[in-house]
């Protein structure tokens, strides 16, 4: 699971990498801090970085459109552009596909179900010790 992690963590680095070019100081943060919202094991936050890798991606390919689009302007060629970002695209998927093993989702199932036992859900599961869904 770390090496998943790990990987998820490298392809955020990367997107931070791409905003702090274009002075985006926000959406930088932003890509920094995902990786550090699977520390909370719960179940959304999976699903939450999962679709961030999701929307990750589609910056990316944005980003190779807009890179094509000048290349052919400026009579330039674009294919080792398209391939070197088509792959950062790919790895960026691939991050958030591999989060949905089995053994990271037992992780946050087992850590959801931990915390119903011993009380530390919030909202309706708050106190549910016997009879937890």
């Amino acid at each position: 699971m770390k090496l998943r992690i790990t990987l998820l963590a490298l392809a955020a680095t990367l997107l931070a990498a791409h905003f702090l070019r274009t002075s985006s100081i926000i959406p930088m943060l932003i890509s920094l801090a995902v990786p550090f919202i699977l520390l909370i094991k719960k179940r959304w936050t999976l699903l939450t970085v999962q679709a961030l890798t999701f929307v990750a991606a589609i910056i990316w390919l944005f980003t190779l459109n807009g890179i094509i689009q000048q290349r052919i302007q400026d009579g330039r060629s674009w294919t080792a552009s398209a391939v070197i970002l088509g792959v950062v695209a790919g790895y960026t998927l691939l991050t958030g596909w591999l989060l949905e093993s089995p053994v990271v989702k037992e992780k946050y199932r087992q850590a959801n179900i931990n915390a119903r036992v011993t009380g530390q859900m919030s909202g309706d599961d708050a106190g549910c010790r016997d009879n937890c869904h």
